[in-house]
């Protein structure tokens, strides 16, 4: 399938119906499609080929998420850019997935002027809501250009480790998570899905398979939790996706004026979310929780935990499970792989590998990169964890973030899980630091929540008490915030470099 044709399956069961919604004002689905079929004659007008690589630097806005069908139309690939991204980051990715076309709202018209002399191939630059917009669009008529491939959009890797990379994503790569969607998780009646995270990430696939079933997305412009709670009780929202800092966020904050009533799941993921947290969550919220487990190169259903699974038969939580991912999906193998790549038991820990049609087509123009991280024809995610006998995929670090402590592999992520159950705390980093007798480390620092706290010696007691002296936390620091990234996840290298300036 390509990206127009999930709008065009919505279009099919109401083309009257509310598509896009956002501060009152709706797209129906049969304007979002004159719309796209405009953006496909304008960019064909424009000698955008079939094949060609198109941008969109924008904030969460329907018209700006109208033109990604549009591309699809017009036969070129999707490149989402983030735009909380800087100047520099934003050229590295134009320039390395080769775009000639950039479409963008004005409010960042500064950072165009700043990266466009840099960008030699980008002959097409088009502002989204100016006066010169409707002077581009083409005729309203429906148009498509004859398909060339079954490339749909090219993803930029986070680049916290060098120079990003670009993930070649096909129509069935889309089409595979769609549909793991709508088995995986509740869906009845026409869904109401609320984007709060950028469409540029996870709340913009997530489109995908509420159109398939004629649902409406109301658009959030900005992450604004007390507006959330206020949109998911006046449009009867189904369905939300929010990163675990949000969810706590939304309980420390905002939960008292939200009506959960109308929610069937509130995914969450992108990020480990506390045990302790989410039970919270359940026992404030409801049982609506899903949790799902992906990344750019296999989005978002590598593993999934469905609300339901999070309790026993008999209602209560389903504790032992909180702390998994999930079972892997219907059409995604995972297996855990050592060193060498020789397969684990269950129970054993190592990489996570997995293969199936959720899977990337390779590394944008990188093949040596692509093979390094297919060997043995699984995709390996560089993190760490384990099969449990019942099957759920438990995540215990990152491969980059496991620290060697005194030879023992300690797993950052389970330490932090460790602290996060104390009730003062709010969030937290572990990371390893050097030491000389210990080869690294274990180094954590914390935020509390307001008004609470608790001395350095006091967590180190509780986490001692709770995982043993070795990977108990050496060293417990306070900070009043942590460096987070442009959806919410704790920066551990940034924590790591500033712990090591001198």
């Amino acid at each position: 399938m390509r990206l127009a044709d999930y709008l065009d399956k919505g279009a099919s069961l109401g083309p009257s119906a509310p598509c896009l919604t956002m501060a009152g004002v709706s797209l129906s689905y049969a304007s979002v499609q004159e719309l796209s079929w405009r953006v496909a004659r304008a960019l064909d007008r424009s000698g955008v080929h079939p094949g060609e690589k198109v941008a969109i630097l924008s904030g969460n806005d329907p018209t700006a998420f109208a033109c990604v069908f549009g591309i699809s139309r017009a036969g070129a690939v999707w490149c989402p850019v983030n735009p909380r991204n800087a100047a520099g980051e934003n050229r590295d990715l134009l320039e390395l997935f080769d775009c000639t076309c950039l479409l963008y709202q004005s409010s960042f018209e500064e950072l165009v002027s700043e990266i466009r002399p840099d960008l030699p191939g980008l002959k097409t630059v088009v502002c989204l809501d100016d006066g010169s917009f409707p002077e581009w669009l083409g005729d309203p008529s429906p148009w498509e250009a004859p398909p060339v491939d079954d490339v749909v959009m090219i993803v930029g890797t986070g680049g916290t480790t060098g120079r990003p990379k670009g993930v070649v994503l096909t129509g069935h790569n889309i089409e595979t998570m769609t549909a793991l969607t709508l088995l995986s998780y509740p869906f009845e009646g026409r869904p109401r899905y609320l984007a709060l995270a950028p469409l540029t990430h996870a709340a913009g696939v997530l489109c995908f398979p509420v159109m398939t079933l004629g649902g409406e997305i109301v658009v959030m412009p900005s992450p604004d939790l007390a507006e959330f709670a206020v949109l998911v009780g006046r449009h009867r929202i189904t369905h939300a996706f929010l990163p675990p800092t949000l969810i706590y966020l939304l309980l420390d904050s905002a939960v008292s004026s939200l009506d959960p009533s109308s929610l069937q799941c509130l995914w969450y993921g992108a990020a480990p979310m506390s045990v302790a947290r989410l039970q919270e969550a359940i026992e404030r919220i409801g049982p609506v929780f899903g949790q799902l487990f992906g990344q750019s190169e296999a989005p978002m259903m590598i593993s999934t935990l469905a609300p339901a699974d999070h309790l026993l038969p008999d209602g209560s939580p389903a504790l032992s499970r909180f702390a998994s991912a999930g079972k892997p999906t219907p059409l995604t193998q995972v297996a855990i792989v050592d060193s060498d790549d020789r397969f684990l038991p269950a129970g054993e820990r190592g990489e996570i590998v997995v293969r199936g049609p959720l899977v990337m087509a390779g590394y944008y123009q990188d093949p040596a990169a692509t093979a390094a991280v297919s060997r043995g024809g699984w995709h390996h995610t560089g993190d760490i964890g384990y099969l449990d006998s019942d099957n759920y995929l438990y995540i215990v670090d990152r491969l980059k973030d496991m620290i060697i402590s005194g030879g023992f592999n300690v797993y950052s992520a389970e330490v932090e899980q460790a602290l996060m159950s104390h009730p003062a705390v709010r969030d937290c980093a572990v990371v390893g630091l050097p030491h000389e007798k210990w080869g690294e480390q274990v180094t954590a620092v914390v935020q509390f929540h307001a008004g609470r706290g608790v001395s350095a010696a006091e967590l180190r007691e509780f986490a001692k008490g709770l995982l043993g002296s070795v990977k108990a936390p050496k060293e417990v620091l306070v900070w009043a915030d942590l460096p987070r990234s442009k959806v919410g996840k704790v920066l551990k290298g940034e924590v790591k470099a500033q712990l090591l300036s001198p």
